[in-house]
């Protein structure tokens, strides 16, 4: 079964920043994945950026001007930025199509310590 393949997490102190990196397990026609998604402790797993069908990216407003969303076609793989970390961006990230999802991979954590 095809996963993704979510990489890059960490611990980091606030203020630092990380870049997620997200590919398939194995090949997928519909090529890297278009959204990204996270789920904090006790919460349910939300969708916090991705690209619409049109191909215009789209942010959560806890996000905007801090994550970063893009793609390397011929890697097959997508990328999240993620600047100015504040600690209630910890938890557990995904990345995944927004319509017509495989199942969840394994995901990457990130903690950020204050």
């Amino acid at each position: 079964q095809v996963r993704f393949v979510e990489s890059g997490g960490g611990l980091v102190q606030a203020g630092g920043s990380l870049r997620l990196s997200c590919a398939p397990s194995s090949s997928e026609s519909r090529g890297y994945a278009t959204a990204w998604y996270r789920q904090a402790p006790g919460k349910q797993r939300e969708l916090i950026a991705g690209v619409t069908s049109n191909g215009s990216p789209y942010y959560i407003d806890s996000v905007k001007g801090r994550f970063t969303i893009s793609r390397d076609k011929d890697k097959n793989t997508a990328y999240l930025q993620m600047n100015s970390l504040k600690p209630e961006d910890t938890a557990l990230y995904y990345c995944n199509y927004p319509s017509r999802p495989i199942p969840w991979g394994q995901g990457t954590q990130v903690t950020v310590s204050s």
